[in-house]
């Protein structure tokens, strides 16, 4: 998922990122300082920041591939290009972006920059990094993010050199970018494309574990590390941009209980509780609304079924629309969820959606009952196996997977086992096939169809724990990359996301919003369009 949430046309919101990356200084936020009404003198407010988060599976920047770890990687790192606030793509270690008359080439001129160690950062450190995610024997998840380089894919595959890969060291300050097509989401993906240091990375297999071995060079640095009990992030005084940095210490929690999560907010011992990177219990969430407490954001992110494609009877396509027919997510939207989130009969969330109807229709239930005989006779059984669906540990996920248990239940008879796992566990099992139903969701790295519909492309990637493939199906996404026509590449898309809800390894439930409550001493964090959030402009007011 990036693993975790009213636009206009997809296009229209492309166009946007790729022209807001011309400006080359970072923007600054309001004054954290006030003036005593006593004194009429400015005082600066305690700048600590009190979170709360799940653990997250890495801080490694080239094998995070999940929206916790992609929160703590954005406040550890820097990439050429940073969001704002408006989800547009800024120059950050980037002084400089130049783009060929075709839109292919990208030459990148890097600012003085350093790591949190005191070493240069130079553009054989983003090469480095990049091709180190691309190399097969790596084994990162974010491969996928580098295709629109030149021969990226095919270096991934082991059908091309390093070499052979559009990514050009010119000179310390200098990084040549070569595209296989011309992309304008490019920048905005470059966002997630962060340097390593190559003499720690390569020094220590483990470098990334600890606050004195891993070498950062974004706003805040780590300072503390304690397993399933806290992290520490403290301001990097090496940073290149340290005065726009407000904050000098965030704490984060791990707290897994979102009951207890608002509770601790409620007494003043956390500044924020919910989303993006943790969650408000269901029940509250309508309550918080009611009370105007409630800050909610839409989100480019889908919540999604998985099916095992090579357990039975999921091997079985019609048993798995039989699954996915008998959901009444309008019921999960409304009575579960109760932040804005809509139900999806598709895949791609809505705001990326090319087909915002869906596929089929919601709670079709005389639908899924025949799938599911005419799916047991083409099985030749009379009877379903036990039947499991998995989801970690979340209020919300295990009011959505008790729904889900009941409607199974009335719709087709189906007695389903819910397991319930820790979400590392849970990932665990989903990559190694050890599921029969489980739930999953995707945060798109850029707000197009094209970023959800890539990740069934390959059969034994980490974002494809289905097992599913199918050859017509990634042609037609390799067609979409190529495409520049609008027209042809949205009706390539839209075929390949029929076939996938045709065949129905995966089923939407709801399009995501990111849905939380925070001090209103807290000023600056941004939450993007896109679903995520940064510290690096946040501050507290006295």
């Amino acid at each position: 998922m990036k693993r975790s949430f009213a636009i206009m046309s997809v296009l229209v919101l492309l166009g946007g990122l790729f022209a807001g990356c011309s400006g080359n200084t970072a923007s600054q936020p309001p004054s954290s300082e006030s003036a005593s009404p006593q004194t009429g003198k400015t005082q600066a407010a305690e700048q600590m920041l009190r979170m709360n988060a799940a653990e997250p599976e890495t801080l490694d920047s080239g094998m995070s591939n999940d929206v916790i770890s992609g929160a703590f990687i954005r406040s550890l790192y820097d990439a050429l290009v940073r969001l704002d606030k408006d989800g547009k793509p800024a120059n950050s270690v980037a002084q400089e972006i130049k783009v060929s008359d075709d839109k292919k080439v990208y030459t990148f001129t890097l600012r003085d920059t350093k790591w949190s160690n005191g070493d240069p950062v130079t553009a054989r450190d983003f090469a480095f990094a990049w091709l180190r995610v691309l190399d097969p024997k790596t084994g990162s998840g974010s491969a996928y993010k580098f295709y629109p380089i030149k021969n990226a894919r095919a270096f991934f595959q082991g059908k091309a050199g390093a070499d052979e890969v559009g990514i050009k060291v010119v000179d310390d300050k200098t990084l040549e970018v070569t595209l296989e097509s011309p992309t304008p989401y490019f920048l905005t993906l470059a966002t997630f494309y962060y340097p390593v240091n190559q003499k720690v990375v390569e020094g220590n297999a483990d470098w990334a574990k600890k606050p004195e071995t891993i070498v950062t060079n974004g706003p805040f640095k780590l300072a503390a590390w304690e397993h399933k009990n806290k992290i520490e992030l403290a301001k990097n005084d090496q940073y290149w941009d340290k005065d726009a940095v407000k904050l000098d210490k965030i704490e984060f929690s791990m707290i897994e209980d979102t009951n207890t999560e608002l509770e601790m907010f409620n007494k003043g011992d956390l500044d924020w509780a919910g989303g993006p990177i943790s969650a408000l219990p269901a029940d509250a969430i309508g309550p918080l609304h009611d009370e105007g407490k409630l800050q909610t954001m839409e989100r480019a992110t889908n919540y999604y079924l998985l099916f095992q494609t090579e357990k039975a009877p999921f091997t079985n396509e019609k048993i798995r629309k039989a699954f996915a027919y008998a959901v009444n997510r309008k019921d999960i939207a409304d009575n579960i969820g109760q932040a804005g989130q809509t139900p999806l009969m598709g895949f791609v969330p809505l705001s990326a959606s090319l087909k915002k109807e869906g596929y089929f229709k919601d709670n079709d239930t005389e639908t899924a009952k025949q799938l599911l005989a005419e799916g047991m006779k083409e099985l030749g059984i009379s009877k379903l196996p036990d039947i499991t669906y998995l989801y970690n540990t979340s209020d919300l996920h295990k009011k959505i997977a008790e729904a889900l248990q009941a409607q199974w239940k009335q719709v087709l008879g189906v007695d389903v086992k819910l397991v319930n796992k820790e979400l590392k566990v849970m990932f665990d099992d989903q990559e190694h096939g050890n599921y029969m139903i489980s739930r999953s969701g995707w945060t798109g790295d850029y707000n197009d169809s094209v970023n959800f519909l890539e990740l069934f492309m390959e059969k034994n990637s980490g974002n494809n724990s289905t097992f599913w493939h199918d050859e017509k199906y990634v042609d037609l996404v390799h067609k979409a990359y190529a495409e520049p026509d609008e027209t042809k590449r949205n009706q390539y898309l839209l075929e390949a996301e029929s076939i996938l809800m045709e065949q129905m390894p995966v089923t939407g439930i709801y399009s995501s919003v990111n849905s939380w409550v925070q001090n209103d001493k807290v000023k600056g964090i941004t939450v993007d369009p896109l679903g995520y959030i940064d510290f690096k402009w946040g501050y507290k007011e006295p």
